[in-house]
């Protein structure tokens, strides 16, 4: 892996990398990971590991390393069979109390879940810890308020789309971690965001690698330097 820009040529070691990925240490933070082909999906075959590559895993493998905890939906939860970390909690959100006891996040987690949720979901009893966000809807400004008053403040948000483009929405995603894989997916697959029509966001190039055909590009929202 080496890196194109800023600094062309650079070849990426380890602890380069992780200062390259690193979060703020005087602030709460969102970076989102994703991987998308060429022409713009976010799965083949309805999961995202179609696009992934081992250059893109080892940045997903970063992202958690470097991480306080990951932040995910609940669909992306049933869709890609999450299971629990050794390392950080995984915070799923869910305003319909979609998620079930039986699921395999759950099955005896080193680290306890968090469950994100809103006061009308009708949530099963769950070996996991609960923040209530909100009464109908997840209030997404509160669900983060609440991981950071836990000493969660590095957040890595992993999906899905919905969820992506509701954090976009409420202006608290800071960072996008972007894979570009090397193909062209076409199909009915959805977009990395997805949701309200809202004024684009702008954003600021950190930096681009590149691994064989795989480019790994950072974005920074302008004003969160």
């Amino acid at each position: 892996m080496e890196m194109l820009w800023p600094s062309p040529a650079v070849e990426m070691t380890d602890t380069a990398l992780e200062s390259l990925y690193g979060y703020p240490a005087d602030r709460t933070w969102v970076i989102a990971n994703f991987v998308s082909s060429v022409d713009g999906a976010v799965s083949v075959d309805g999961r995202s590991a179609g696009l992934g590559s081992p250059a893109d895993k080892q940045i997903f493998t970063l992202g958690r390393a470097l991480a306080d905890v990951v932040m995910v939906g609940a669909g992306t939860v049933l869709i890609e069979g999450y299971r629990p970390s050794a390392e950080l909690p995984i915070a799923v959100v869910t305003a319909r109390g979609t998620l079930t006891a039986d699921l395999p996040l759950f099955s005896d987690p080193a680290v306890r879940p968090i469950v994100i949720t809103c006061a009308s979901a009708q949530l099963p009893d769950l070996p996991a810890d609960v923040i209530v966000a909100g009464e109908t809807e997840v209030d997404l400004h509160v669900a983060v308020a609440e991981l950071a008053s836990r000493g969660l403040h590095k957040i890595n948000l992993e999906g899905g789309p919905r969820l992506f483009g509701s954090m976009i929405a409420a202006g608290l995603v800071d960072a996008v971690n972007l894979t570009m894989s090397p193909l062209l997916a076409v199909g009915d697959s959805s977009r990395i965001a997805h949701g309200t029509v809202i004024p684009p966001v702008d954003l600021e190039l950190a930096s681009v690698l590149r691994a064989d055909d795989v480019l790994l590009l950072r974005y920074q929202r302008r004003n969160s330097s």
